[in-house]
């Protein structure tokens, strides 16, 4: 037992190391790093929000190259096919026979870390290719199955800037995104420290922290992480809370036209556990729930026309949850 704990410790030791090592090439974005971790230790998928230029793919590059993963970027286009996705089969000769048969050729989503880059810029039918690999994190093609590599993480990027020729997710596939992460502008400091970084002679060194099987095992330790019935209790209320039929918030019952479903709540529950770990704890705390109840709730509920008028989004509804829902009951 002590040999076991000993060895968790030393894997969760690990996940400051990995974040100092990713800071050698990603300056600042701590909060955007953590949430990804975060997902990946929850064993989710999630989407990344930002602007063009703000370094989305060479955070997961780095991320997948720090955590000894196999990495494949795949360049959402308007003419991308499934198959393009997924793999195909190819036509194959058995030279000692002479028998043709078909050979099914992975596509690039067999790999550990997966970044699926401008997902909206693909039309439904592909994007449709990708719910199937996250959710069930297998491929059919041709009526067999084939297992995807474990760990297993898309990172789905999308520009909320341009929206012409855009294929907007539906809901069914935004909902199978454990967390939705919206990356911002870095400060004064960290944007001077950028330009400084990558306009000369710098070349960081990366070093592997952490491999795919010492994931797994963060993984399995991120369930055990200890979570109170009073939490449990808590995250079920900011759960019914966003719904019409069970709220009690008023901002709900003005602009939200339908609320999250039971898989929020199974998001927030896991994620609120992954960020216990990477904090270097084993028990979740309040402060866990409410930093993670906006990536778990902003793409799991629909604002009614009203706040569209007044230019409210779902980061304010979320808010107004975290300020009128009661950590205790009374």
């Amino acid at each position: 037992m002590e040999t076991d704990l000993k060895h968790y410790q030393s894997l969760v030791d690990k996940l400051p190391k990995l974040k100092k090592e990713i800071a050698k090439v990603i300056v600042g974005q701590e909060e955007v790093l953590d949430e990804v971790i975060i997902t990946l230790l929850a064993g989710g998928h999630c989407l990344l929000e930002g602007v063009p230029g703000l370094a989305k793919t060479l955070m997961v590059k780095t991320l997948s190259e720090v955590m000894e993963m196999s990495f494949k970027r795949i360049q959402f286009t308007p003419d991308l096919m499934p198959g393009d996705i997924i793999g195909t089969e190819i036509l194959e000769e058995d030279h000692s026979t002479g028998k043709k048969f078909f050979q099914f050729t992975q596509g690039p989503i067999f790999a550990n870390m997966v970044l699926a880059d401008e997902i909206n810029r693909t039309p439904p039918k592909t994007q449709a290719a990708l719910l199937e690999a996250m959710q069930e994190k297998v491929v059919t093609y041709a009526g067999k199955n084939y297992s995807l590599p474990n760990p297993f993480l898309i990172i789905a990027t999308q520009n909320p800037i341009e929206q012409s020729g855009t294929y907007p997710l539906p809901e069914a596939q935004l909902d199978r995104f454990l967390l939705y992460i919206k990356l911002g502008y870095p400060s004064e400091q960290e944007e001077l420290e950028v330009l400084e970084k990558t306009t000369g002679t710098y070349k960081p060194q990366i070093n592997k922290i952490i491999t795919a099987e010492e994931i797994i095992q963060l993984q399995q330790l991120t369930r055990e992480v200890h979570l109170d019935s009073s939490l449990l209790a808590y995250i079920t209320r900011l759960i019914r809370a966003t719904r019409l039929e069970t709220t009690t918030v008023p901002e709900v019952k003005t602009y939200v036209e339908w609320g999250a479903g039971t898989r929020a709540g199974q998001a927030l529950i896991l994620c609120a556990k992954a960020r216990a770990l990477v904090k270097g704890r084993y028990s979740v705390i309040p402060e866990d729930i409410k930093y993670l109840v906006f990536p778990v709730l902003r793409h799991r509920i629909s604002l009614h026309f009203k706040a569209e008028a007044e230019q409210l989004d779902t980061d304010f509804i979320i808010s107004k949850l975290v300020e009128q829902v009661p950590v205790h009951a009374k």
